[in-house]
């Protein structure tokens, strides 16, 4: 019975040690270089928001960024210098920042060795929370929460954002 047993327990953590490996702090998502590169780029972006940093923002904006807002109206496009706009003007005037994500799922159209024009689309779960002044200059702390997609692009160096942020 014990020789069973020990090789009943052998069995099972060589199942186990066969299972797909996934990026540590995003359980959804398997590991790859690829998906650790693009969730790192993410997490910069992040931490970038929380510190209200939009110049750093900017830099991680690919020239081509375009934001739909996600309604059916185009009233409230912009691409990048409407970016820049929203980041110098809302961004600003917010203080206490905390942005959390929680990413979901990564696709990605280079699955193998990256190259120039490799996308990826990450869905993440926002949690936010900021200070910002209302209209008569009180300070209020609004909590978002959010389903967003972040899209990005490799330029041959980096991930850069083309919708999302």
């Amino acid at each position: 019975m014990t020789k069973l047993s020990i090789l009943l327990a052998i069995a099972s953590l060589a199942a186990c040690a066969h299972g797909q490996a996934h990026i540590a702090g995003a359980p959804n998502i398997p590991y790859s270089a690829n998906n650790k590169s693009v969730l790192e780029a993410c997490e910069e972006y992040r931490l970038a928001v929380e510190h209200g940093d939009a110049d750093a923002l900017m830099l991680m904006a690919d020239k081509q960024y375009w934001e739909d807002s996600g309604t059916p109206s185009g009233s409230d496009d912009y691409g990048y210098e409407g970016l820049r706009n929203v980041l110098t003007s809302r961004l600003q005037r917010a203080s206490d920042i905390r942005y959390s994500m929680r990413y979901m799922n990564v696709k990605q159209t280079c699955p193998g060795e990256l190259r120039t024009g490799c996308r990826a689309a990450v869905d993440v779960l926002v949690d936010a929370s900021f200070t910002i002044p209302n209209a008569l200059g009180q300070p209020k702390r609004p909590d978002k929460r959010d389903q967003n997609q972040l899209v990005l692009q490799w330029d041959g160096h980096r991930w850069l954002f083309l919708s999302g942020m």
